[in-house]
């Protein structure tokens, strides 16, 4: 049976695995008005990881404990963010899992952050590339190391870093996934290649495929990028919505009205027709 940490008192034994080897995942989901929103898409993520880590944990005491955190916490009437992390519990020194696994889930409420700017954000391609293990990808783990350091490149009026492979092409970004429309086709990032496999990138995904786009899920090259075929640049996270990109590093992109049309209301960050 998980064991439920609440924000107040809010204390975590410090032989927790996820405190000490990161071993654990976490979902951040955005609240408006009291509705959780693609609250289904994050529960299936984060059992689909905890499946694929072997941290026991049964769908319906998730939905139930998460039903709790809703009523319990005080959420406040605007938007904020609600976080959820599940470890796999307390357990010795050392890598080794113990045989005897007790799930431990940790709530706790955020306020939201900044809205991006609505005619497109700042970007920059970071210096740190992003590495892959295949065991992990797409997964929302614990471990986010390469994306702090990512982070700390950020400069005043950036609102993302672009991370590449070691080769250069465009990967995703500190914490969103990336979509690029060039010479007519959608371009973003495959879940194998990917740190965190989004639930709005997921969304997008779903409402491009219902509209007949073409879709190519591949990495972005510079050619992708390039003066005669950039279309747009965008950038998912399911707490910011989708955001067009006007700025990449320092060079001004176009910022069109193509998703406007094709995104469900509510979650399109950007013109609109």
């Amino acid at each position: 049976m998980v064991q439920v940490i609440w924000p107040d008192p809010g204390v975590i034994d410090v032989s927790d695995r996820g405190l000490g080897y990161g071993d654990g995942l976490f979902e951040t989901i955005r609240v408006d008005c009291g509705q959780p929103f693609l609250l289904g898409r994050h529960l299936c993520r984060l059992l689909e990881d905890a499946g694929r880590l072997g941290i026991p944990v049964a769908r319906a005491e998730i939905e139930s404990a998460v039903q709790q955190a809703l009523e319990r916490l005080a959420l406040p009437s605007e938007v904020c963010v609600f976080k959820l992390i599940l470890t796999r519990g307390s357990g010795g020194r050392g890598y080794r899992v113990p045989e005897t696994v007790h799930p431990r889930l940790i709530f706790s409420v955020h306020p939201a952050p900044p809205a991006p700017e609505p005619d497109g954000i700042r970007a920059s391609v970071s210096a740190i590339p992003l590495v892959v293990h295949p065991a992990m990808a797409g997964m929302k783990s614990l471990e986010r190391m390469q994306q702090v350091l990512a982070s700390r490149e950020l400069r005043p009026g950036e609102f993302e870093r672009i991370m590449p492979d070691v080769g250069g092409r465009l990967i995703e970004g500190t914490r969103t996934n990336l979509f690029v429309k060039s010479g007519g086709a959608w371009i973003t990032p495959p879940r194998e290649c990917l740190a965190v496999a989004g639930v709005m990138r997921a969304e997008l995904l779903d409402c491009l495929g219902r509209h007949g786009a073409r879709v190519e899920q591949r990495l972005v090259t510079a050619a992708d990028l390039g003066h005669d075929r950039l279309q747009g640049m965008w950038l998912t996270n399911s707490v910011t919505g989708i955001v067009p990109v006007r700025s990449m590093d320092g060079r001004e992109l176009p910022v069109s009205e193509h998703l406007a049309t094709i995104a469900p209301h509510g979650i399109f960050t950007g013109p609109s027709v």
